[in-house]
């Protein structure tokens, strides 16, 4: 059975309330799901619960899909806008996140990968660079975070992209080369700040 038919089948499933049939339907697009509301909200906690959250919508709401995009453009817009709705409930609660390590079922890892070859200083900067990074997206304006974690970060096409946020290519081209731009600027505004004065 091709794969396309297959997911099909299990979206007719789960349509009729087979809850296995929308473990197994989900269960390749979980990581992804979690990684966009990582990389959105900045921390463990709030992926999880975002992610969680999402995938409860997409099986209370799997009665909606009628195939005008794919299920994973489907679910992944599903994913952002719940991760868009905690966004805006911080804006006026407030809340801050904090960088932890990421939770695996076998314990936590560190969100970077050590290249054994590195020297401790090494190391050090490339762990503070990608924290510089990390904040400056979290820093950027949601629009342009959401299209910089969906094409730089993980890597999705323009056509994907344009289905998830609903959007017409042309404006998620002009969209992601601001958000470039504006996160170049944050990084640059942050390395001058920071450089000491000899």
């Amino acid at each position: 059975m091709e794969v396309e038919e297959f997911e099909i089948e299990l979206i007719e499933k789960s349509k009729r309330g087979d809850v296995e049939s929308f473990e197994i339907l989900i269960r390749s697009h979980q990581t992804l799901a979690y990684n966009i509301a990582f990389r959105m909200l900045g921390n463990v906690e709030d992926a999880n619960d975002a992610a969680q959250e999402a995938l409860v919508k997409v099986f209370k709401s799997i009665q909606s899909f009628h195939g005008q995009s794919s299920f994973s453009t489907w679910l992944y817009r599903i994913v952002t806008n719940t991760c868009l709705d905690e966004l805006r409930k911080r804006k006026r609660q407030q809340v801050y996140s904090y960088h932890n390590p990421m939770e695996m079922e076998d314990g936590q890892i560190d969100r970077d990968v050590v290249d054994p070859s590195s020297s401790t200083e090494e190391i050090l900067e490339k762990k503070e660079e990608i924290k510089n990074i990390q904040d400056a997206i979290q820093s950027l304006p949601e629009q342009h975070r959401i299209v910089i974690v969906l094409r730089d970060i993980k890597g999705l096409s323009y056509e994907q992209i344009s289905g998830i946020l609903d959007c017409p290519q042309g404006t998620i081209k002009s969209r992601i080369s601001r958000a470039r731009l504006a996160l170049k600027e944050i990084i640059t505004n942050r390395e001058l700040y920071q450089k000491p004065y000899v």
